[in-house]
């Protein structure tokens, strides 16, 4: 029973660090914008050493940075396998 618990909080935290990704990569559409400067301060502590990692090896193609996809896809494959 405690193994479901904590097999249904991970795939939670998951889900949920999934959005935090999303709205980070939507607040960079909003650059110029003070609010989304805020969001961006907010939430790049907590997305880019994740996303750090597909960066690392996977270089902007054509200044369009790919990595939150392939960091986004990671993370629902290892969601679904919960």
């Amino acid at each position: 029973m405690s193994t479901t618990l904590i097999t249904e909080s991970l795939a939670n935290f998951l889900q949920i660090y999934i959005l935090i990704i999303l709205v980070r990569v939507l607040l960079t559409w909003f650059q110029t914008a003070g609010w989304a400067q805020q969001g961006m301060a907010f939430l790049s502590p907590i997305t880019d050493p994740y996303l750090n990692i597909f960066r690392s090896f996977i270089p902007p193609l054509g200044g369009l940075d790919i990595s939150p996809i392939l960091a986004i896809l990671l993370l629902q494959v290892i969601a679904g396998a919960l």
